[in-house]
């Protein structure tokens, strides 16, 4: 089961949610129904799982409903109808005694404006959560220390928060949901307010304590860059629906509709699409133990100048060239190890076209995609970058 689970969620704003839920389900619009019912739809059936470990992201204009959503989570803001589900445990439906202890154990949540109390320390800040659980003060203080250092701000754990720029405020703010150790983390526009350099860093910082903390990230923003840059999948919303839900390169690359495809139009795709989406897998290879003739065979038969070379457990050992072969086979040579050349471009599936230009207008060779253990993926010809870039695919025609 997912890690956290939406089914069928509505809120419903006004004096009569039963009449809007009947016409939302006719389908009339969101401005109908304010019009015919006084009713506001926040949410529309909106459904989604969340797996554990990943960072979704839920993206809106707005009042396109996002936060709304996330409140709704943690009841902060109470569903009309639908469910939540944490792990197996129905959170729409238990009491406010079970919730208040969900809210302290469970989930942490970091708001868009810091939320500290200034005549606190920032450690005492920190430790807030842990003492609404009752912690002992010694082992909160720990605890405060260890999420401090863990966001950077060592060194700070006695200042006050009008002390601090805004971006150390909000990591004071992310340490304090870090202290209770929760295993999920709302986070509503939670770098919003703070300026483009900053607001960059912190997005950084995530990625790089993510990959520490695995927790199950729920984050949402106005922001599609912000989103394409953090979110394992993207939830985009319009009106209180969800419209799309999909991968950053998903979502970039099949959009669900036209107010997607709009969104997304101006989105600089070299920062967004990866070396695995432009691959073209290449099964014309040969084995460290051919000889000459069949690596010139090979080319011949596949029209190209140049072929890399695995082993048997198709680990890349090289690349060698038509002519070189060509000069071998002649003086009936029947290894091909004199000739095979090292110096290749390589890339990691996951890696980014950006970080792939250079490369693709230096090399002599196409990029050799290959996984973390040096296995061949396939290969990427400085075609399919320019065609990723352009949003004309190109991976599989080159």
């Amino acid at each position: 089961m997912a890690h956290v689970e939406i089914k069928n969620l509505y809120k419903i704003f006004g004096p009569n949610p039963k009449k809007g839920l009947e016409l939302s389900k006719q389908g009339m619009s969101k401005d109908e129904i304010l019009e015919k019912t006084g009713n506001t739809i926040g949410v529309k059936d909106a459904s989604m799982a969340i797996e554990k470990g990943e960072t979704f992201v839920v993206m809106g204009l707005s009042g396109s409903g996002k936060s709304t959503l996330i409140r709704c989570l943690n009841r902060l803001i109470e569903p009309s109808f639908g469910e939540v589900y944490v792990d197996d445990e129905e959170i729409t439906k238990v009491d406010q005694e079970k919730l208040r202890e969900i809210r302290r154990t469970k989930m942490g949540m970091v708001f868009q404006n810091f939320g500290l109390f200034p005549h606190r320390t920032v450690c005492a800040n920190v430790e807030y959560g842990l003492e609404v659980q009752g912690v002992d003060p010694e082992k909160r203080r720990e605890k405060a220390y260890e999420a401090l250092e863990l966001v950077g701000l060592k060194g700070y754990e006695e200042s006050k928060p009008s002390q601090l720029s805004g971006g150390m405020q909000q990591r004071v703010g992310l340490a304090r949901a870090l202290a209770t150790d929760p295993e999920i983390l709302l986070m509503d526009e939670a770098f919003s307010a703070l300026d483009p350099l900053i607001r960059k860093d912190m997005q950084d910082e995530l990625l790089m304590l993510q990959e520490k903390m695995q927790k199950t990230i729920i984050f949402i923003t106005h922001d599609l860059d912000e989103a394409l840059k953090i979110g394992d999948r993207i939830a985009v919303m319009k009106d209180g629906e969800v419209v799309q839900i999909g991968t950053p390169e998903g979502i970039l690359t099949e959009p669900a509709n036209d107010y997607v495809r709009d969104f997304v139009e101006n989105v600089d795709r070299s920062k967004v699409i990866k070396a695995e989406s432009i691959m073209r897998k290449a099964d014309a290879v040969v084995d460290t133990k051919d000889g000459p003739k069949s690596a010139v065979r090979k080319m011949k038969n596949e029209n190209i100048s140049s072929i890399f070379v695995v082993d048997k457990a198709r680990k890349l050992k090289g690349i060698v060239d038509i002519e070189d072969a060509m000069k071998l086979s002649d003086k009936g040579e029947k290894s091909i190890e004199s000739i095979i050349h090292a110096n290749y471009p390589t890339a990691g599936p996951d890696e980014l076209i950006i970080d792939l230009l250079p490369r693709a207008t230096d090399a002599k060779y196409p990029i050799a995609v290959v996984d973390e253990d040096n296995r061949f993926l396939g290969i990427i010809v400085r075609v399919a970058v320019i065609s990723g870039i352009m949003g004309e695919g190109g991976n599989n025609d080159v």
